[in-house]
């Protein structure tokens, strides 16, 4: 179930949002839960607080903090929120850019126009939640997507999610429980106690460590290098990597 924030300061306005949502989850056989705020300030007090949605609706021309500088705000919190951006007036509409917004729609919303604008969020989102991670990190809650996860060490208690973009993520929790969690993707490989790898962005397998693309180096157990290179060039086969 999604969950949905609404942000206008007219009363009229988030009385229509809230009434094409209910259409639009009666026509897609869909439900949400959202929340209706009338003023930038309130909506950063619940983010503040931890709250978090899949799917944000957020008016620029407000009285006080416009909708731009909330989205900042909130970015500070939230990287994966889908931000649609509703406004009267096109001049933000490259300044939305910056803060990575989903869309930017000109008012007055018409059904179709939402209709449109949340099948593209609602399947972005579908994607998402299938295909990644929420972990909590001291930036905030962080949607990883697991295509981009190069490979996690373990230090105690601290999990470190190397990415593919060079960005590092540290969350608290157990490898043994993380690896549960990822058995239906065989592309991921623990081929020691405190790393997991995806098989993707493998660069060399040796006796003694797999270097990664990035240059990481994870160490080989003793004995363990030839059912690592197994399973390795099992999985490329499968997925029909050439092999010289």
């Amino acid at each position: 179930m999604l969950k949905i924030a609404f942000c206008d300061d007219e009363t009229a306005e988030i009385a229509q949002l809230e009434e094409l949502l209910k259409e639009y989850a009666a026509a897609r056989g869909q439900e949400f839960v959202h929340t209706s705020y009338q003023s930038s300030v309130e909506l950063m007090a619940d983010i503040e607080k931890g709250e978090r949605f899949d799917i944000m609706l957020l008016d620029i021309l407000m009285p006080g903090e416009n909708g731009m500088t909330a989205a900042r705000e909130v970015r500070e919190h939230d990287t994966n929120v889908k931000i649609i951006f509703l406004t009267a007036s096109p001049e933000f509409a490259v300044e939305s850019y910056a803060v990575d917004a989903w869309y930017y729609q000109l008012k007055p919303i018409r059904q179709e126009d939402f209709f449109r604008l949340m099948d593209s969020a609602c399947a972005a989102c579908s994607k998402e939640q299938t295909h990644s991670l929420i972990l909590r990190s001291k930036s905030g809650i962080v949607r990883v997507e697991l295509e981009k996860l190069v490979y996690c060490e373990v230090m105690g208690r601290t999990l470190t999610f190397h990415l593919n973009s060079g960005v590092v993520l540290e969350s608290m929790g157990r490898l043994d429980d993380l690896c549960d969690q990822l058995v239906p993707y065989p592309n991921f490989l623990r081929p020691h106690r405190s790393f997991l790898i995806n098989m993707e962005y493998i660069a060399n397998i040796a006796a003694r460590s797999i270097t990664m693309q990035d240059g990481a180096e994870v160490p080989v157990p003793h004995g363990k290098y030839s059912e690592l290179k197994n399973r390795y060039l099992s999985y490329i086969f499968d997925r029909k990597q050439v092999v010289l």
